[in-house]
């Protein structure tokens, strides 16, 4: 499918990390972002900071998992905006799950902004680009979604289902004009990552994660993973027999 040429985005979970750096990536390469998220004072210095280097991010306060809200809101920036020509699924939440102490309340907190929120965030304007014959969804999924990680049951079965419901929707959109990518991200420097008391390897920069992640959706790229160094042997595990798997995932804990 051809490069688009991009007038405006939406990056949802713009307040920090990986979708305030690529809010401001795309705002730096000349597109109008429209930037969500719950912290009003992030995401004025996003836009002040923005502003400073001649582009243009626009603050929206929204709460992804406030599924109603964000719909009508990123259906009335659509409509003001002359359509959205990508939207970004970048909102998402962590936190330990494990199987002998399982907490329902955070279960369910990761899977209202992690599974709810963000296929919300794609079906508000997904059926108008579609009539437009013209747009961009991406998603951001997780190296972790690629199996089911020890302790971390909610966070990597949340990323598996942006995944695969990236993957249908791919399918199903050939030749419409919309084009779908979803982003596989390792380790990556961040107010989520900050809190992990476990080793991190190949934590990356967040610079170098929006550089690649900014790259493949200008491309048009239908997924893309990082760093290699962990997609591979993740990529591994992926089709590893389960008893093979299940003996590995225990020793990674």
């Amino acid at each position: 499918m051809a490069e688009m040429t991009y007038r405006t985005a939406l990056v949802t979970g713009a307040s920090s990390g990986l979708g305030r750096g690529l809010a401001l990536w795309l705002a730096k390469h000349g597109v109008r972002v429209f930037a969500t998220g719950r912290r009003l004072t992030h995401l004025q210095a996003l836009s002040a900071e923005a502003q400073a280097a001649g582009a243009a991010v626009e603050p929206v306060v929204m709460d992804v998992s406030a599924v109603e809200p964000s719909q009508e809101r990123i259906r009335a920036i659509d409509a003001e905006c002359g359509g959205l020509d990508l939207v970004v699924a970048n909102a998402g939440i962590g936190g330990p799950t494990h199987g002998k102490r399982m907490d329902w309340e955070r279960t369910r907190s990761i899977i209202d902004t992690n599974v709810t929120g963000a296929a919300a965030t794609l079906c508000a304007v997904l059926p108008r680009m579609v009539e437009r014959r013209r747009g961009h969804i991406v998603g951001v999924s997780s190296l972790a979604g690629m199996r089911g990680l020890a302790g971390h049951a909610a966070y990597s079965a949340s990323k598996a289902f942006l995944a695969t419901f990236l993957e249908s929707l791919r399918v199903d959109l050939k030749g419409t004009g919309v084009q779908v990518t979803c982003v596989y991200p390792g380790f990556v420097k961040s107010e989520l990552t900050a809190k992990n008391t476990f080793p991190m390897p190949f934590l990356m920069e967040t610079e170098d994660a929006v550089e690649r992640m900014g790259r493949a959706i200008f491309t048009g790229a239908a997924e893309v993973s990082f760093p290699w160094q962990l997609s591979t042997p993740m990529r591994v595990l992926k089709v590893l027999p389960n008893p093979l798997f299940d003996a590995t995932a225990r020793r990674l804990k």
